[in-house]
């Protein structure tokens, strides 16, 4: 009789963890109406000390790439990301954004990198990260064309089924792409319109890439349009840890956040369990890509496309303090608190699977669905 009461409990748990992964949705969740167009001209940009830094065209053009996709950039529209995304990434660079309190959720290493992790959770919109990646013996250029390479990322990041090149400026380096990404059998591909461009100032890259309106490619049931999604990142040099005083490494700040569709407390959940696994995985395609590169081998469109970056005055940047009030952003260490324990297990792991399928494509995604597998493997170990 007791084990039949057990499991009832059970079940019913579960099935309440199905019934809220089915209805619940986040009220922030909305999509972004205004567009801006693509390739702004000089003229218009808020400071004249804005240049850009054109490369020589790549040896060989990627077949991947359709030159017809860019016409109407090619007429003068102006741009989908501008000075001011330049302006915000910095402020998060430099922790002056004025947001809540970053709270530190992970520090590993190996022999060849370094990762360090924060998240926080504003009022309004999903949870945040911010994370520092440090690649040994690795320029910030080649970090930079690495990152934007979607020709070669389809050979390490298997979550990446399709990307192809909508829009470009040869002017300003913008581009937007189209991006399906994959996800496990119980879930249903997502799609990315993304808009990215990167600056200069000094040695230090800001490249900034987020989710954009795009009409001339009309949204369907299947793959499904992630619409809320930024993820941008500042590549420098730093000193080595082998403490010779040379800057032979590359730092990669993160920032990201997305439009899951899932409560926050399950989101954390999941991507704390599988962060650091997803994290590894980037380090053996990076190590490829030097490689080819240092071979000589031809560039890509879109790495072509990297180099175009327009230079900014890091003194320019620098004055940003002195136009706005910006309150520096705390960071603390984790707590130890344990998890809330008045929250059932139970129905965490079984609204999780259903959860899931509302996750938007990317690395974070990813870890939350690997760490939620760990969960399930550790439940079933325990019984």
């Amino acid at each position: 009789m007791e084990m039949i009461l057990y499991l009832g409990a059970v079940w019913v748990a579960f099935l309440l963890g199905l019934f809220i992964g089915w209805l619940w949705k986040p009220k922030w969740a909305i999509s972004r109406t205004k567009r801006h167009k693509l390739c702004e001209s000089e003229s218009s940009t808020p400071t004249q000390r804005l240049q850009i830094e054109k490369p020589r065209p790549p040896p060989v053009s990627s077949p991947e790439f359709d030159n017809s996709c860019t016409s109407e950039l090619n007429h003068g529209q102006s741009n989908v990301v501008t000075e001011e995304d330049l302006e915000h990434l910095w402020r998060l660079v430099e922790m002056k954004d004025g947001g809540p309190t970053w709270i530190k959720m992970m520090d590993r290493s190996t022999e060849t990198m370094s990762y360090q992790a924060w998240g926080r959770d504003p009022k309004t919109g999903p949870p945040q990260y911010r994370t520092s990646t440090v690649y040994e013996d690795v320029t910030p250029e080649l970090v930079r064309d690495f990152f934007w390479d979607d020709v070669f990322r389809s050979k390490w990041d298997d979550m990446l089924a399709y990307s192809t090149t909508l829009e470009e400026c040869p002017t300003t380096g913008t581009m937007v792409v189209q991006w399906i990404r994959k996800f496990p059998f119980f879930c249903s591909d997502r799609e990315y319109i993304i808009g990215r461009r990167i600056w200069k100032a000094g040695t230090d890259y800001y490249c900034v890439t987020k989710g954009v309106p795009c009409n001339s490619v009309p949204q369907r049931d299947k793959p499904r349009r992630v619409d809320l999604c930024y993820s941008s990142w500042c590549i420098r040099p730093v000193e080595s840890r082998r403490g010779n005083g040379q800057l032979t490494a590359c730092e990669v700040i993160l920032f990201h956040h997305e439009d899951m569709g899932i409560p926050r407390e399950i989101a954390k959940l999941g991507i704390r369990q599988g962060m650091w696994g997803a994290v590894k995985k980037i380090e053996p395609g990076l190590r490829v890509y030097q490689k080819q590169r240092a071979s000589g081998a031809p560039l890509s469109q879109p790495a072509f496309m990297a180099q175009i970056n327009t230079k900014v005055d890091p003194s320019y940047l620098r004055a940003l303090e002195g136009v706005e009030d910006l309150s520096k952003t705390e960071v603390v260490a984790a707590s130890d608190r344990p998890l809330d324990r008045n929250i059932s297990k139970l129905i965490i792991l079984g609204g999780a699977i259903v959860l899931a399928c509302s996750l938007n494509g990317g690395l974070l995604p990813k870890a939350f669905i690997f760490g939620v597998a760990r969960r399930f493997g550790n439940m079933g170990k325990k019984l």
